[in-house]
């Protein structure tokens, strides 16, 4: 009986464990897509530069 009591233990954990990692992977896809969604991407002046001729 013993052994199939840890046995449960373990599997509770790795179950645990498995859920907090899916959490964290979603977490990150959720943040990197949430910047690009929302908002566009943020040009920057330094991107710009090259477009531009310098000023005699």
């Amino acid at each position: 009986m013993f052994a199939y009591e840890l046995h449960q233990v373990n599997q509770a954990e790795l179950l645990r464990e498995a859920a907090a990692q899916r959490l964290v992977r979603e977490a990150r896809r959720a943040r990197r897509t949430a910047g690009h969604v929302a908002e566009g991407r943020v040009t920057h002046l330094r991107d710009l530069r090259h477009l531009f001729a310098h000023a005699a």
